[in-house]
């Protein structure tokens, strides 16, 4: 991994010290050799930043600096082994220099904030790419130096916006189009995959999609980190090296309508995009797509929808109901048969399996087989009343709405009066709320003679009902 990590060097000083002399070169003091060699000691800032993150700055990481910087940098480096860059400290305590925006990106934002040019997001993209490339050469790779590279990037794209900008819109979790659950008859028959795909989206894309989501940081850090850990290992076998395989497969726990459907949409185009599926498409079941009424039939409908979902992701909602039933209840044999083709198919399909915490607790439970194929649980908290209002509005500008701030208050108010138990409907109550007052801001505006455009996008207190319809 020592020669993919001097790659990742290379790329970052050739394209950041290239974008460093652009923006010297506008004060004529551009200077491409000057700029390279800025770079270079930024890149082995960045390192040495990396490496002290979980404190370990194991041989085969130091190996790897000293191989890639040695050459770049020879009077620092010119004979030096682990143990002698450990004795001069030259990686002790560089962890919090990830933190912030060094001076070299803060010169390439500020030139980009006048020419309009991406030079810091180049900066952000190649610092991730050189970090990640560090992090995959141990074998084991540690999760905390993952957590810091995506720290840093996230910090760096968020300086990186355009000044003013802020960071990139939130959208809804779970207000994209989404394919209704498949719900199979006595026979089910498979889906075929279509013939053509569309190209699968590049990393950066989906995860930036990821941020986008109302709330749920909790949950985005899980997911990268996921993501993270399997390019890391794509990165080794590419190499012809080991790479440590963990399972894939997920438990999500939360209530409804908190973007656990989103979430498994994007993961499976992830899990494409890194070659873990061919396809990366997601099918969504629960008990009745699974568990048949008549001995010898529940087998064959878990097949049917594993074959639907194979080289994808197969969502199981409301998991836990497969665990419970008496003794003439078939949802065992669904577990039993959901284990083994798990295991049959391992390199063809990713179990996400979905429900309340405490209840998938007693799924995970209820076969020995389970606990160890879904060892990573993602815990979906419930929406805050912050963000269930920027849900309603988000809600809005996709069609043309606008709440005025009477609305907005009174929308604030009718959040902050629910319930928050088990079954709080979260994105899925800012939904119904939101066309609930759609259908008033209708029946109050088609009277009026003459209705200017503002008229019919704007909802006003009128608008937002008091309670909803159960």
């Amino acid at each position: 991994m020592a020669s993919a990590f001097d790659d990742a060097v290379n790329d970052f000083v050739t394209e950041v010290g290239a974008a460093l002399a652009d923006a010297m070169s506008a004060t004529g003091t551009g200077d491409p050799d000057l700029a390279r060699a800025d770079a270079t000691l930024e890149a082995f800032s960045l390192a040495c930043a990396v490496i002290d993150t979980d404190s370990r700055h194991g041989d085969d990481e130091l190996w790897a600096l000293v191989a890639a910087f040695a050459p770049r940098l020879e009077s620092r480096l010119a004979g030096a082994t682990p143990r002698t860059v450990r004795d001069a400290g030259l990686v002790e305590g560089r962890a919090s220099w990830l933190e912030r925006p060094s001076e070299l990106f803060e010169t390439l934002r500020a030139f980009d904030s006048r020419r309009g040019s991406t030079h810091a997001r180049t900066y952000a993209n190649r610092a991730f790419r050189l970090g990640i490339a560090l992090a995959a050469v141990d074998l084991v790779t540690s999760e905390r130096e993952l957590h810091a590279i995506e720290a840093m990037r996230g910090m760096l794209l968020r300086a990186a916006s355009p000044a003013g900008s802020g960071p990139p819109g939130e959208a809804p979790a779970g207000t994209s189009a989404a394919r209704p659950a498949t719900k199979d008859g006595p026979e089910p028959v498979p889906v075929p995959a279509p013939v053509e795909l569309p190209p699968a989206r590049p990393i950066e894309d989906l995860l930036r999609e990821l941020d986008e989501l109302v709330g749920l940081a909790g949950v985005k850090a899980e997911v990268k980190l996921v993501a993270n850990l399997l390019t890391v290992q794509k990165l080794r076998l590419q190499r012809g090296l080991p790479a440590f395989e963990a399972s894939r497969h997920l438990v999500f726990t939360g209530n409804p309508g908190t973007g656990k459907t989103t979430v498994a949409r994007l993961l499976a185009e992830i899990y494409r995009t890194l070659g873990v599926v061919a396809l990366g498409h997601l099918v969504e079941t629960d008990r009745a797509g699974l568990v048949a009424g008549y001995v010898g039939q529940t087998a064959p409908k878990v097949t049917a929808v594993f074959d639907r979902a194979d080289e994808g992701v197969l969502l199981i909602d409301e998991a836990y109901t497969l665990a419970r039933g008496g003794e003439r209840d078939f949802g065992q044999e669904a577990i039993d048969t959901i284990v083994k083709l798990i295991e049959d198919r391992r390199d063809r399909i990713v179990v996400i399996a979905a429900g309340y915490p405490d209840e998938m607790a007693e799924f995970v439970g209820s076969n020995p087989g389970l606990r160890s194929r879904f060892p990573k649980t993602i815990a979906f908290p419930d929406y805050d009343t912050d963000e269930l209002v920027l849900i309603f509005r988000r809600l809005g500008e996709r069609n043309r709405y606008a709440p005025d701030e009477v609305a907005t208050a009174k929308a604030r108010a009718f959040f902050d009066a629910q319930l928050r138990d088990k079954g709080f409907g979260n994105a899925r109550l800012a939904r119904n709320l939101f066309e609930a007052a759609v259908a008033n801001h209708a029946s109050r505006v088609v009277g009026l003679p003459h209705a200017t455009d503002e008229q019919l996008s704007t909802i006003v207190e009128a608008d937002i009902p008091e309670t909803l319809d159960p």
